[in-house]
């Protein structure tokens, strides 16, 4: 029998001798009989609540997703909204997506919420995570929580809190309310004693009037009423937005909309994908498969909790073509812009954002049409923290990050792939009318900035073990940087998270003005970029690859296209 480390078995034991469900206690012995392995992984730490909220495995104990764990972070928060709005109404807004036990949770939190005198506006169905921002401000709100892993594989669970202004917390609040949360070191400590009075649904009104804002963000009608019959294909991969993506491409008055009937309806098993991710083509397979039959112009798909999009469109070989974050992110960028200049609407007061492992296409694009494009770290808690500093002094367009996020104006203030679906479709529409394809918008893009291309590996490190590795990646890359990568010489390295940028050629440095983060960032010789990032959400370090060149012209677009491609695999390669 292996032996079971006498700290994970005192942990164990706590949870058996303690106020929990008979069925937990059942698990919690079986795992010491059967699993000890699992079992330290469950009990090893307790789950962090991070600067995004929770996320990681369900199950029993410390270290996974179960009512215990999200009634104890939800009695943090509770204690940091009391403290912080003292003599005030608090109101909570809480919806979730399709995720296995995502009712149990919600309901867990809106019970420990109102035990704590704090007023609950729960959603009656799941909604998309970008409906939950923006009903925080809508309702006003103190706080929110949404209750989604997002795209990771249906044994994950997940917990965002948001703050007062929509976006999920970002500082002080963040830390502060991880403080909170710390103090929380028992469930015995979380008050469970509901009170139903302090609890009322939002029901489908709620709907129009975000609708109404998304239609509003239309520049374009006429394209789009000469293209209404444009064929759509749509798949909320099981998840949230198989309602709302519709309604809002109706909204924009696109007709010819076909769903995918076998991800039309939510289930966090997720049957039919592999993960629920758009961003890997295998998620896609059955969109694309309506899509030929239906001959599409386009193919559109959401994440399980609807803040993320991917599209498809058919190529010059008539296949269709997965265009990935940061196309679609340039391409919109671009027709927001042109779109805004047409109409006489940019006049040096707006501003666009993206974050420093996007495509630096973007930053050329916006510097080409005179607007301001600021660049912050990863994850859209800081794009919209820009949005809410500049609020009254500048107009945010748009923005977004490489990971299939965007977002198109700010009565959201997280992504939001709902408009990003409906804009992208409308875009669509418009360069069709002028007879050019998303490859021929996006090969003037490249002509006129810049041919970018990028790639990303994700490399996953499961359990206690796995988090140790990740780590020392990173500081074996801080203390032990490559001088070249893939034969091309290193010039410059940008660490995040010691604020400084060091020129290589020069042998000087410089300090980085940007919050600390666990980045490193290396430039090349020849204009490319690698950025080394542990993901803050799951056990993974990620590489993001960027290439450029010059296209000389459209026709070299294929030839430039392979030479970039081949660039990237070299540098995949060389971090495999």
């Amino acid at each position: 029998m292996t032996n079971i480390d006498p700290n994970i078995q005192a942990k164990a034991n706590a949870w058996l001798n303690g106020k929990i469900d008979e069925e937990s206690k059942s698990q919690i012995r079986s795992l010491i009989d059967q699993n000890p392995s699992e079992l330290t992984d469950s009990f090893y730490q307790d789950l962090e609540f991070g600067t995004g909220g929770l996320r990681g495995l369900m199950g029993v104990g410390t270290n996974r997703m179960n009512v215990y764990t999200v009634g104890m972070a939800t009695q943090g928060l509770a204690n940091y909204l009391l403290k912080c709005f003292p003599g005030e109404t608090i109101r909570v807004a809480i919806t979730h997506d399709c995720r296995i036990n995502n009712t149990l949770f919600a309901t867990t939190t809106a019970n420990v919420l109102t035990a704590n005198g704090i007023q609950v506006l729960y959603f009656k169905e799941m909604r998309p995570t970008p409906m939950l921002s923006f009903a925080v401000r809508h309702y006003a709100c103190k706080s929110g929580v949404m209750i989604t892993a997002s795209h990771n594989p249906k044994e994950y669970n997940g917990y965002k809190a948001y703050w007062d202004d929509g976006a999920q917390v970002v500082a002080p609040h963040d830390k502060k309310i991880i403080e909170e949360v710390k103090k929380i070191t028992s469930f015995d400590d979380v008050n469970w004693n509901k009170n139903d009075e302090l609890f009322r649904y939002i029901g489908e009104d709620f709907d129009e009037v975000y609708l109404k804002l998304v239609k509003d963000l239309s520049l374009a009608p006429d394209a789009i009423a000469a293209n209404k019959d444009m064929p759509i294909v749509f798949s909320p991969i099981h998840g949230a937005s198989g309602k709302m993506v519709p309604m809002a491409l109706r909204a924009f008055g696109f007709e010819n909309i076909n769903i995918v009937k076998e991800q039309s309806e939510p289930d966090g098993n997720f049957p039919t994908v592999i993960y629920p991710n758009p961003e890997e083509a295998e998620a896609l397979t059955l969109s694309l498969k309506l899509g030929k039959e239906v001959g599409a112009d386009l193919v559109l798909a959401c994440d399980p909790d609807g803040d993320r999009y991917a599209a498809a469109v058919p190529n010059d070989s008539g296949e269709f073509e997965l265009l990935n974050g940061n196309q679609t992110g340039a391409f919109l960028t671009y027709y927001l812009l042109s779109q805004w200049k047409k109409s006489g609407k940019l006049n040096g007061n707006q501003f666009m954002v993206n974050t420093i492992v996007t495509t630096e296409l973007i930053d050329k694009i916006c510097e080409g049409f005179g607007v301001t494009c600021y660049s912050v770290l990863t994850g859209f808690k800081n794009i919209a923290a820009i949005i809410k500093d500049l609020e009254g002094k500048e107009t945010f367009i748009g923005g977004g990050e490489e990971s299939y996020g965007y977002l198109v104006g700010d009565f959201v203030r997280d992504k939001d792939g709902v408009s990003a679906c409906a804009m992208v479709a409308e875009a669509m529409a418009y360069y069709k009318t002028e007879g050019k394809t998303v490859f021929d918008v996006l090969a003037d893009i490249y002509a006129q900035f810049g041919f970018y291309k990028e790639s990303l590996i994700s490399v996953t490190k499961k359990g206690k073990d796995g988090a140790e590795q990740i780590q020392a990646l990173m500081t074996d890359f801080r203390h032990h940087p490559p001088s070249e990568m893939n034969g091309v010489k290193v010039v410059k390295i940008v660490d995040v998270k010691e604020s400084t940028v060091k020129d290589l050629t020069t042998g000087k440095s410089e300090k980085l003005d940007m919050d600390k983060s666990n980045v490193m960032q290396f430039y090349l010789a020849d204009g490319s970029k690698i950025s080394a990032r542990p993901s803050g959400t799951e056990p993974k370090i990620k590489y993001y690859f960027s290439v450029n060149a010059q296209l000389s012209s459209i026709t070299e677009y294929r030839k430039v296209e392979a030479e970039l491609n081949e660039r990237l695999e070299g540098l995949k390669r060389y971090f495999s």
